[in-house]
């Protein structure tokens, strides 16, 4: 219908040019689709083939009849930003900020076009091909920087969400009046930003969790994981630890980004010759320190507030049930606070080291496991790039499965998966996620974050719920 109507109205090249143009958009909305899905290609990549593939056949076209074709260009400029304003309100491009700046240089173009047509002014300028060969390059660094964030963050479906509920959240900043921010040196309250993912308008009580991010991380890093457990019932609490985290935002407009010193002992972490294992014993107590700190701070401020806070969030939270989580530096805080807090019930470690459980020796300048048995009921889920290092890297020596004290524990090996593939980045951004982790991850993304997200659940439906029992394969 809507290559009839610019037929009606548009010179017979423009019809042509847009037919072809509306062709590509339809034939992905009924099968590049199903490709996209897989990871295949991208709404962005496809969207960036067309534009330059267009703008190169355009500028071929000029140069072999040594014309402008100022008319034709103005009208397909026009005929695109409507396409783009229709696929936008339609289902095949979801909007959101990867779009934003496409959109903002397809209604500048369409502006521009649709002033020179009303102004219908002849071009009585001489065609040069060096001036069609300069548009074309201004056009196509245009186009790439305009499609950059839908390429980085392309257009993705979200995993499943299996529960009943309907999930609200709402973001907090609470401010410990016990503790000074030690990063920024002006005398300041250390703030710590929090998150909440939870039941909306439901009735009764519902199970605490509290998850804590990766060494780079942000509050948001698992949210498909923390949708699914709030849509059966659970209230989820996020935190993000101000410059431990990539990137945080307080009420008040504060900006914390990760701290350069921090980042540093993080990269070098991996590196031989950097630290010995004394200096990194010292640097793992100092991350423990602030994180752990912070999960006492949110776990207590938010068992206060549900006694005196009107919010009906903290009014709906069981204060007998709670249950930590987190992923890499967060899993490995959450398994600190899981033999810290008596109140803990149950605790799930994603990927990362049981830094609580290290003793370091001296006499052999190593770790050891420390002898102290771990009582709390522990869900370990590992990636390729963990569960390689179980056996070899002493920084893992407490992880090990045949560890005696950890018999109680569950473990599980997602095979295939690298360290971000228990997150949402690889659905958010694959290519952040493929450089982050140094390289492409064999397990299917979203198997992979759907199956942990089903194990969660089920674990803490058994140890917070009492619902069925809790079995699982040591190998997925």
């Amino acid at each position: 219908m809507l290559t009839a109507f610019f037929a009606t109205y548009l010179p017979v090249d423009t019809t042509y040019c847009f037919s072809i143009y509306f062709l590509f958009v339809i034939f992905y909305d009924e099968s590049i689709i199903n490709f996209s899905k897989k990871g295949v290609i991208t709404m962005g990549i496809l969207l960036l083939l067309i534009a330059l593939t267009f703008e190169i056949s355009f500028a071929i076209y000029c140069m072999a009849t040594k014309h402008n074709h100022k008319k034709i260009k103005n009208w397909i400029r026009l005929s695109i930003f409507i396409a783009f304003v229709i696929l936008s309100l339609s289902s095949v491009i979801v909007w959101s900020f990867r779009w934003a700046l496409l959109a903002a240089l397809l209604f500048l173009l369409a502006v521009k076009g649709t002033v020179s047509l009303i102004r219908n002014k002849e071009n009585s300028k001489k065609y040069k091909t060096s001036t069609s060969v300069w548009k074309l390059f201004v056009m196509i660094v245009a186009i790439v920087f305009a499609l950059a964030p839908a390429i980085v963050f392309p257009q993705h479906k979200s995993p499943k969400v299996t529960g009943e509920y309907t999930v609200a959240t709402a973001a907090y900043t609470y401010v410990d009046k016990n503790r000074i921010e030690e990063f920024t040196h002006k005398g300041d309250n250390r703030l710590v930003n929090v998150e909440f993912w939870y039941p909306k308008n439901a009735k009764g009580t519902f199970p605490l969790l509290v998850f804590s991010h990766g060494a780079y991380g942000i509050k948001a890093s698992n949210t498909s994981t923390y949708n699914e457990l709030a849509s059966h019932g659970y209230i989820v609490v996020s935190i993000d630890h101000p410059y431990h985290s990539f990137y945080t935002r307080s009420e008040d407009g504060t900006v914390a980004t990760i701290n350069t010193d921090y980042n540093r002992e993080v990269s070098n972490l991996n590196k031989d010759g950097i630290y010995t294992n004394e200096q990194l014993y010292g640097l793992i107590q100092n991350w423990m320190k602030l994180r752990t700190d912070d999960m006492n701070f949110v776990i207590d401020t938010i068992l206060k507030k549900a006694k005196n806070d009107d919010n009906p969030i903290y009014q709906h939270i069981n204060t007998e049930k709670i249950g930590v989580f987190g992923h890499s530096m967060g899993g490995a805080a959450s398994v600190w606070l899981g033999r810290e807090r008596s109140d803990i019930s149950a605790v799930v470690n994603i990927d990362a080291p049981f830094f609580s459980e290290l003793v370091y020796k001296k006499d052999i300048e190593d770790f050891t496991a420390s002898s102290k048995s771990y009582t709390t009921p522990l869900l370990n889920i590992y990636s390729d790039d963990v569960w390689g290092q179980l056996e070899n890297n002493s920084l893992y020596v407490a992880n090990k499965p045949n560890n005696e004290h950890f018999k109680g524990a569950y473990t599980t090996h997602f095979k295939g998966a690298k360290h971000l593939s228990l997150t949402d980045l690889p659905l958010f951004s694959p290519i952040l996620a493929n450089i982050l982790q140094g390289g492409k991850a064999d397990i299917d993304k979203y198997y992979s974050i759907e199956k942990e997200n089903e194990l969660i659940l089920k674990f803490f439906d058994y140890k917070l719920k009492d619902i069925g029992t809790f079995t699982l394969e040591e190998t997925y």
